[in-house]
């Protein structure tokens, strides 16, 4: 039975979400122009009425947290679901096209011939009584605390997440948690690298509530090793993992996108060959930093930058510094910090070190096929039950006690430290929660092996000072012969970077100051001498200097650095008691 309604005064827009009867007229469900056409003669005009959509609702304003920006709540149905979507004020400009592409990509119902009206119709609706704020990137909105997801919002607050509805969706479900938990989250038990990984993704929502920097963890390993295995379970965390996991085949404001995209959550990057090595330790230093670049507009005003929090997950079969020394770069010791290297490729089994009774193939296979059937439903969870108890103090006070317990004493290694706690917490956090079928104190135990396998590695000193020592004593392998001679002979060296004296039956070599600042590039000299005196490496010097005067066989003089090769270190970060006697064999008979 049609309802009966009055007709508002002409011309007007109405919806009806059901047949519906004005004054003796019947009209179906949809949205109408109720106006009147203008003919000669007649002053009040003939009324006319349009079917332009289906019943679309206007429901309330909405303001841009970020800019400002103003916009309409939209609402309608398309085959039993309800679409709500976000529409910026900007895009009524002009007429109106890229507002109809929009409705019509996400389902709604168009008169063709009637479209010009709809967004007349939006533009009708100049005061709302309601407002919203409104984000453009997933995560925490900190205006309201809820935690924004497309098409979902976790926790008590009137806040939308405003799309374009081009992107892929990331965030989406499928199986159930309880079928995740058992066949994904359950087989990690006994395998680090996958335990570090599925914490990495559930540590995203931490980095806001307990202050960590962003960062990233690098998985390393050959070919097929099972560190692509580990990505999938991480994604399986979020969303569909062949989608929500990029990969490193991408430009640096490609990755800004993709970080955004997933703020307060996890980035994937697979496979670090395939990232440009000029561009890609750039990429790793704005991936930790959560800042875009700032570029410019044709009028020459500043474009708005990009933000993002989150931790990411890499893998290749190079380290990040060994990627970029393939275009000639010199590795930096902070990128090598913000995405740190973990063993996935000579442990037990590879990447894995329990295979639960299963060979290596169909571990991988059953867990693959696992990550495929149920995903999506963990992350949501933890973050629901973080705000159902939502106490700040008492995290940042759990945060304390588990790093408390990676013991550093060097900053720069205790920024990595506070990563793999926050990770470890997120997995303590999620065990307590019962969401992952694991025994208090996993998380944690694996986190604090991959991290003291990291720091047997790499050592507890600091990193740049690590760097320019390796690259002294790498310099000192390559060219000790060929541009060093004794500094008691008349040998003539082309590109001359010293000399070398016998001391103690070991060989000391006495750089001139081109040839110093050439073995370690990226560094100035102060900076370079600074490093070397603090590995105790500078074997003699003069009063106040950090050179020592030498007296050349031509007559001249000159003052040289005198640097000890055995207090050197490679980059494994281990002293290298290298018998450079034993190394040059009869070079190290007196001139």
């Amino acid at each position: 039975m049609p309802v009966e309604r009055l007709m508002p005064p002409r011309p007007c827009f109405a919806v009806y979400t059901e047949p519906t009867t004005v004054e003796g007229k019947h009209f179906a469900a949809g949205t109408w122009y109720h106006g009147l056409k203008q003919s000669p003669g007649d002053d009040r005009g003939i009324p006319v009425d349009h079917w332009i959509c289906a019943p679309l609702f206007v429901v309330a304003e909405t303001v841009d947290s970020e800019d400002g920006s103003v916009g309409r709540l939209l609402r309608f149905d398309y085959r039993g679901r309800t679409v709500e979507w976000v529409m910026a004020m900007e895009s009524l400009a002009g007429k109106g096209e890229e507002l109809l592409r929009a409705l019509m990509r996400q389902g709604l119902v168009v008169e063709y011939y009637q479209r010009k009206l709809i967004p007349a119709y939006i533009a009708s609706h100049h005061r709302l009584d309601q407002v919203l704020a409104t984000t453009t990137k997933p995560g925490w909105h900190a205006a309201s605390g809820a935690f924004v997801l497309p098409g979902r919002i976790i926790g008590e607050a009137e806040v939308r997440y405003q799309e374009s509805g081009r992107g892929a969706r990331l965030f989406t479900q499928a199986g159930t948690l309880d079928a995740w938990q058992a066949e994904v989250a359950r087989p990690c038990l006994g395998n680090p690298v996958l335990i570090l990984s599925l914490c990495c993704a559930l540590a995203g929502p931490l980095l806001y509530k307990v202050g960590v920097h962003g960062g990233g963890v690098h998985l390393v390993g050959d070919s097929s090793s099972g560190k692509s295995l580990a990505q999938l379970v991480a994604a399986s965390v979020w969303g569909d993992p062949g989608v929500f996991a990029a990969s490193w085949d991408i430009s640096k404001g490609g990755v800004e996108i993709e970080a955004t995209g997933r703020n307060d959550t996890i980035l994937i990057l697979d496979e670090i060959k395939r990232a440009d090595p000029k561009r890609v330790q750039e990429m790793a230093y704005a991936i930790a930093n959560g800042t875009g670049k700032g570029t410019m507009t044709r009028e020459r005003e500043g474009r708005p930058k990009l933000y993002w929090r989150l931790l990411a997950l890499s893998s290749g079969e190079r380290s990040l510094s060994e990627h970029a020394a393939i275009s000639g770069n010199p590795a930096h010791a902070g990128a090598e910090l913000r995405m740190v290297d973990v063993n996935a490729g000579s442990r037990r089994h590879r990447a894995f070190d329990d295979l639960h009774g299963l060979s290596g193939e169909e571990f991988h296979r059953t867990l693959t096929v696992a990550t495929h059937g149920s995903y999506g439903h963990a992350g949501p969870v933890f973050v629901e039950r973080l705000l159902e108890h939502d106490d700040l103090d008492r995290l940042c006070t759990r945060f304390a006690e588990i790093r408390n317990g990676f013991d550093v004493h060097n900053a720069q290694a205790g920024r990595v430290a506070d990563r793999f706690a926050l990770i470890a917490l997120a997995g303590e956090l999620a065990i307590d929660q019962a969401l992952l079928p694991w025994q208090e104190g996993d998380a944690l135990n694996a986190c604090r092996q991959l991290f003291a396998e990291w720091l047997a590695r790499v050592g507890d000193g600091n990193a740049e000072d690590r760097q320019i020592l390796a690259s002294i004593a790498d310099f000192i392998d390559r060219h000790g012969d060929s541009r060093f001679s004794c500094i008691d002979s008349f040998v003539v060296v082309n590109q001359r970077a010293g000399y070398w004296e016998l001391h103690d039956d070991q060989r000391l070599y006495l750089f001139n100051r081109a040839g110093l600042a050439e073995a370690a590039p990226g560094f100035g000299l102060d900076r370079i001498v600074k490093a070397l005196a603090a590995a105790e490496a500078i074997a003699k010097r003069d009063a106040g200097k950090w050179q020592k005067n030498y007296r050349l066989k031509n007559g001249g003089q000159t003052r040289l650095y005198v640097i000890a090769p055995t207090r050197l270190e490679v980059f494994a970060g281990q002293e290298r008691e290298v018998d450079r006697d034993a190394e040059h064999g009869s070079k190290n008979l007196a001139c």
